[in-house]
C-alpha cells in the first residue's frame, strides 16, 4: 500500500479557491492508495501504521511554552484526545483532524460532495461524518509510536481565533454521535455557570481523562481550565457563529 502526505497551502496550491479545492486537487493527483492530510505546523510521527481500513485515526499530543494560555491549551487538548481515542475505539468516532487522519484516497474523493465547500475549514470532520454515514471502516491506532505533534497557539488572540473557527462549523454537523457529545459537553458547562457546585462532579472525571493522556498534567492548571471552560465555550461558539462567514 502506498501513502502520500498531502499539505494544502493557501496561496500556493489552492488556485485562490481555498483549502478544500487545494486538497481535492492534490488528492486527485496523488499516486497513492492512502493519503495523510497534514498542516504545515504538524510534526508527524517517525513511524507509519499499517494501512488498513478506510480511515485511520492516530493519537495527537500538543506541546508549547510555559505561558498560561499555552499550558491551558495543552491540558484541554489532552482531555479532547483521550475522549477522541476512546470514542474511536468504541466504533463511534467523534473527532479527527488533518494532523491525525489517514484516509483511503478513493473514499476521500467519494466524500467530496459532503465536504461543505461553503465553509472555509472543517474538511476533516465533514469527511469523518460522511465515512460514518456510508458505513466505511474507521479504525483507531492508539499507539504512542504513531503520535503526531501539534503546537499550542502562543497568544490569547490566536487561541480564541482558532477556537472560534472550529466552533463556527459546529451547526453544520449532522452525525448523531458528534452532536450528542457536543450537547453533553455544552449542557454540563452551562449547568456549571448556574450551579458552580457541579464542578465537584465534573472535575474528577475530566481530570482523569487529562491524566490518562498526559500523566504530567498539572492539577492546578487543570482546575483553572475547569473554571474558565464554560465562559470559553460561550465565547468560542457565539464568536464562531457570528464570524463564520468572515473566515
Amino acid at each position: 500500500m502506498r501513502l502520500a502526505t498531502i499539505i494544502a497551502r493557501k496561496g500556493i496550491n489552492d488556485d485562490n479557491k481555498g483549502k478544500k479545492h487545494a486538497l481535492h486537487k492534490l488528492i486527485e493527483a496523488a499516486d497513492a492508495d492512502y493519503v495523510w492530510l497534514q498542516d504545515d505546523d504538524v510534526i508527524p510521527p517517525s513511524h507509519t501504521p499499517d494501512l488498513q481500513g478506510d480511515m485511520i485515526i492516530l493519537p495527537l499530543r500538543m506541546e508549547g511554552g510555559r505561558s498560561l494560555v499555552e499550558r491551558l491549551q495543552i491540558v484541554e487538548y489532552a482531555a479532547i484526545q483521550e475522549l477522541t481515542m476512546r470514542m474511536a475505539k468504541r466504533g463511534k468516532p467523534v473527532m479527527c483532524s488533518g494532523a491525525n487522519m489517514i484516509v483511503k484516497r478513493t473514499e476521500w474523493l467519494n466524500s467530496w460532495g459532503a465536504i461543505h465547500e461553503d465553509i472555509p475549514s472543517g474538511d476533516d470532520m465533514f469527511v469523518l461524518e460522511d465515512f460514518k454515514r456510508r458505513g466505511l471502516d474507521i479504525r483507531a491506532c492508539d499507539d504512542p509510536n504513531y503520535t503526531a505533534l501539534v503546537y499550542a497557539q502562543p497568544t490569547w488572540r490566536a487561541f480564541l481565533k482558532q477556537r472560534m473557527r472550529w466552533a463556527g462549523k459546529a451547526p453544520a454537523y449532522t452525525d448523531k454521535d458528534i452532536r450528542r457529545v457536543g450537547a453533553i459537553v455544552l449542557a454540563a458547562n452551562m449547568l456549571q455557570i448556574f450551579c458552580p457546585l457541579i464542578i465537584l462532579m465534573k472535575f474528577p472525571f475530566e481530570y482523569a481523562l487529562i491524566k490518562k493522556r498526559d500523566p504530567k498534567a498539572s492539577l492546578f492548571i487543570s482546575f483553572i481550565l475547569e473554571l474558565l471552560y464554560p465562559w470559553y465555550i460561550i465565547l468560542s461558539l457565539l464568536g464562531g457563529i457570528i464570524r463564520r462567514g468572515l473566515w
